[in-house]
C-alpha cells in the first residue's frame, strides 16, 4: 500500500499555501505514476496537513474541490485514489495528525486494514520522513517540493530518494 504527500510530491507546492483547484496544479508525470501504481494493484492513500483551514487560507469547500480534481485527473488517466486524509488543524494545535506526527498514517493504515509498517510513505519533507519512521513505515523521498533540501538536513540517515514520484514509480514496477 502506498501512502503520498500532497504538496511537492503530486501538485506543485507554495509557500503561500495552495487555495483553489485552479491553484492546484499536478507536478509533470505524477498523475500518470498514481494512474499507473493504482492499475498494478496498489492501493494508494493521500496524507497532508492542511494548516491552511485553521489559518483562514481557504475553506472545506476549497479543499474538496481541489480533492475532487485530483481524483477526476487520476481517473481520467485509468487509476483510483483510494483516500485521502488530511490534517485540518493550526500547527500550534498540537493535535496527533499532523505529520511528523503518526496519527494520519495509523488513520489510514487502520481504515485500510492494515499494520502501519507495511506501508510506503512518499514525501517531500523531513516531516513526512518523519512520520513514516514514526510507525515503522518505509519512507521514501522525493526531490521535488522541498525534498532537495529536506535531502541535506536528513543526510546522516537518508531514506531511499527519487527524483519524482513517477521516478520512484517506475521503479518500483520494474522490481516486480
Amino acid at each position: 500500500m502506498i501512502v503520498l504527500d500532497r504538496d511537492g510530491v503530486l501538485n506543485i507546492d507554495s509557500p503561500d499555501y495552495i487555495k483553489s483547484a485552479e491553484e492546484w496544479i499536478p507536478i509533470p508525470g505524477s498523475i500518470e505514476a498514481v494512474a499507473s501504481l493504482s492499475r498494478a494493484g496498489y492501493r494508494i492513500y493521500v496524507a497532508t496537513n492542511q494548516a491552511g483551514l485553521a489559518k483562514g487560507k481557504f475553506v472545506q469547500k476549497d479543499l474538496d474541490e481541489m480533492h475532487q480534481k485530483l481524483e477526476s485527473l487520476v481517473e481520467a488517466a485509468g487509476g483510483v485514489l483510494t483516500g485521502i486524509f488530511y490534517c485540518p488543524h493550526h500547527p500550534d494545535e498540537n493535535c496527533e495528525c499532523r505529520k511528523p506526527r503518526p496519527g494520519l498514517l495509523l488513520n489510514i493504515a487502520s481504515s485500510a486494514g492494515v499494520k502501519p509498517e507495511t506501508l510506503i510513505f512518499i514525501g517531500d519533507s523531513t516531516k513526512d520522513v518523519m512520520a513514516a519512521r514514526a510507525v515503522g513505515a518505509k519512507p521514501v523521498l522525493v526531490l521535488t517540493g522541498n525534498g532537495q533540501q529536506s535531502l541535506q538536513s536528513l543526510s546522516d540517515d537518508p531514506p531511499e530518494t527519487h527524483r519524482d514520484l513517477a521516478s520512484f514509480a517506475r521503479s518500483l514496477l520494474r522490481s516486480e
